[in-house]
């Protein structure tokens, strides 16, 4: 099975919040999906279900792409409803995490399954083959675990955790399901304790706990280190822990300590005193209105650690510190944070330290390769770069020594030595992205077919490079190129894309030249965003010197390009993935055809700093608002669409900008933004 499986219709059993999130995301992929809860009291016995499925357009960020998409979800109950699982192909077990709880659902279910659909549980952690057992012998073979991470629509790793008896066509057709349909990142894990994101991902929150308690470094400060200064998301640590919930992360960090007793670092595997403190007090976080911080009266407080009580947050990074952070190269950046004696420097160098020997000691046992590893904290975690990048990065060979230094000194977390396939790839001068312990080489990536649709696949260091093409116009606002003969793709230069003379200019003459060389032109940017729009520094250096001449200039250049786009004498698709931002939004609203993966977000925002959409876009709002106009008055729609320009409102997802009329009715919405290439050029193709 190297193609998707067919999944018709869903069923989703548990509507708490992951379950109706996921029962969501389904819908978003056009899959008609039937939420289970337990029957409701009185007359209707589908209210738990209903109601979950109301609260979906009440939370953000908005697991639904459409308001509209609710109705694609069917609410049931397990005792009037078990039949409809009959027609579903896919059918995900959410309830909570608790395996008597999953093993009585699943029991329960088991004769209302039909023999070909697949069957997955949502657990983060559990035993798969333990769930298994309360299956029927012909379902083990399509049966796996499938957590998603949460929330599910912008959370972009899936773990698929195989048992042994799981065919492993229906494992290949359920990743290529997933990436392609729903638009996952895809990690495939074995089935030990909280798997591969959660295993190495929660152990370096709790090593950064302890260190933090070692060291006598507050919450705040900790999240000022362990956020973006060290490529890590703003929430860092303990605003990471209130947005999860204490109760949650818990949960979590303990749940399976009874199955780790032989992990090394177990010890470790708890939340500090103070914190459980906090949770049986009832500050469990964001959801409670407290956590380790809460809103005060002067701004934001965070708690004391060791008063108890809450003060104002003002946690900042040492100025020594923060130069060390600054250098440009990895390995002098971990060597001086080895070598200095300030408490936030030795925090750092610690938490890193512990967290590669964690991942190396770890990895033969959970993943089948380091890549693995690397792109499931990245996805599920979002760092910028995973623990074996990371380390890579700053000299693999030194920073293992290091590790193995501090061990022997006593410094390190788990007295456990580094394994010897760490210095094998060393010897190998072999890259440690894809470094598998078990097969002593380099794994490259997987070669489902799905992923032949991902042109630029994400990029480990020390992994292959993405191909660049053939350029045949290097011009300094753009660049003209293919990767196939016959279709051109455009892409602007610039950060973030932005539209500036220089784009404009290089427009006019790439559509030109790719008219005399090309079926069909594709316009893509390699990297998100596609456009935030006007660069804002040519309009506003203009205004402020009154060079209003310059200033029609360049609306009128900007009027020309778009114009040009139009009338193109080949075809012209134009895939977009992130924002599409004022001039950004104009272009595809000019081009033949628009790709657009779903998590685009679509507006002509200029009225947000006082100007006019002057690109085209009014006009050809307008003419969108016309053509779906009812009862022949295009007025309603029009006042509709404008009242959206005055708002400065951005489009949520691809599909809302599509309603908005910032993209055209016919738009392809795509689910992995990876893909949108491959689909624009497609098109283009179909097009010429």
């Amino acid at each position: 099975m190297s193609e998707a499986i067919s999944v018709r219709r869903a069923a989703v059993l548990g509507a708490g919040v992951m379950g109706a999130q996921i029962a969501a995301h389904l819908a978003n992929a056009g899959i008609p999906t039937v939420l289970f809860e337990l029957a409701g009291d009185g007359d209707d016995r589908r209210s738990g279900a209903r109601e979950a499925i109301r609260r979906l357009g009440n939370l953000q960020p908005a697991p639904l792409a459409s308001p509209a998409y609710a109705e694609r979800i069917r609410p049931a109950n397990y005792e009037d409803d078990l039949a409809a699982l009959a027609d579903c192909d896919l059918v995900i077990e959410a309830v909570a995490e608790r395996l008597d709880v999953k093993l009585d659902l699943f029991r329960r279910v088991a004769p209302h399954l039909p023999a070909g659909a697949v069957v997955g549980s949502n657990t983060s952690g559990l035993s798969v083959e333990a769930l298994a057992e309360a299956l029927p012998e012909a379902l083990h073979g399509r049966f796996c675990g499938i957590h998603f991470f949460n929330p599910p629509r912008y959370m972009h790793l899936v773990e698929l955790i195989p048992t042994a008896r799981t065919e492993p066509a229906v494992v290949d057709g359920l990743e290529a399901f997933l990436t392609t349909a729903l638009g996952k990142g895809v990690i495939r894990g074995r089935d030990t304790p909280n798997f591969v994101g959660n295993r190495i991902g929660v152990f370096a929150v709790v090593a950064a706990m302890a260190h933090a308690e070692r060291l006598g470094l507050a919450p705040d400060v900790v999240d000022a280190l362990t956020g973006p200064a060290i490529g890590r998301p703003r929430s860092a640590t303990f605003r990471t822990a209130d947005l999860v919930g204490l109760d949650t992360l818990r949960h979590v960090v303990e749940g399976n300590v009874p199955r780790l007793q032989d992990d090394p670092w177990v010890d470790y595997l708890r939340l500090p005193d103070w914190m459980v403190r906090l949770i049986e007090a009832g500050a469990l976080g964001r959801k409670a209105g407290a956590g380790v911080y809460r809103k005060g009266r002067e701004g934001i407080e965070v708690v004391d650690s060791v008063q108890g009580d809450y003060r104002t947050a003002s946690g900042e990074i040492d100025p020594a510190v923060s130069e060390i952070l600054a250098e440009s190269d990895p390995a002098a950046r971990l060597r001086a944070l080895r070598a200095s004696e300030h408490p936030q420097a030795e925090f750092l160098w610690a938490i890193h330290r512990d967290t590669f020997h964690y991942a190396a000691h770890l990895l033969g046992t959970i993943a089948d390769n380091a890549r693995d590893v690397d792109l499931a904290i990245r996805w599920g975690f979002a760092w910028q770069q995973g623990p074996f990048e990371t380390w890579q990065a700053a000299g693999w060979q030194e920073t293992a020594e290091a590790i193995d230094a501090d061990r022997e000194a006593g410094r390190t977390l788990a007295d456990v030595p580094l394994p010897d396939w760490v210095f094998a790839i060393e010897a190998a001068h072999t890259p440690a992205g894809a470094w598998s312990p078990g097969a002593g080489d380099y794994r490259p990536p997987s070669g489902l077919a799905v992923y032949r649709r991902q042109y630029f696949p994400p990029a480990l260091l020390g992994g292959p490079h993405p191909p660049r093409g053939e350029t045949v116009l290097d011009h300094p606002g753009v660049r003209l190129w293919h990767l196939e003969g016959d279709v051109g793709m455009l892409s602007f230069r610039g950060p973030k894309h932005a539209v500036g003379r220089d784009v404009l200019d290089g427009v006019m003459e790439a559509v030109e030249a790719a008219e005399g060389r090309y079926d069909a032109l594709v316009l893509w940017q390699p990297s998100a965003p596609f456009s935030v729009g006007a660069n804002l520094k040519e309009v506003s250096g203009a205004l402020e010197a009154g060079d209003f001449d310059t200033l029609e200039r360049m609306v009128r250049r900007f009027q020309q390009a778009t114009a040009r786009v139009r009338d193109a004498s080949i075809p012209v698709v134009a895939g977009a993935r992130g924002m599409a931002l004022g001039g950004g939004c104009e272009f595809l609203m000019h081009c033949d055809h628009v790709v657009a993966a779903l998590e685009s977000y679509v507006g002509l925002v200029e009225a947000g700093v006082g100007l006019i959409p002057a690109g085209g876009g009014c006009r050809a709002l307008a003419r969108h608002a016309a053509a779906t106009a009812v009862d022949g008055d295009p007025f309603p729609a029009i006042q509709r669409r404008f009242e959206t320009v005055a708002r400065a409102e951005v489009a949520a997802s691809a599909v809302e900008a599509v309603d908005y009329g910032f993209l055209p009715a016919h738009t392809t919405v795509v689910p992995h933004e990876d893909e949108v290439l491959h689909v624009a050029i497609q098109h283009a193709r179909a097009l010429a």
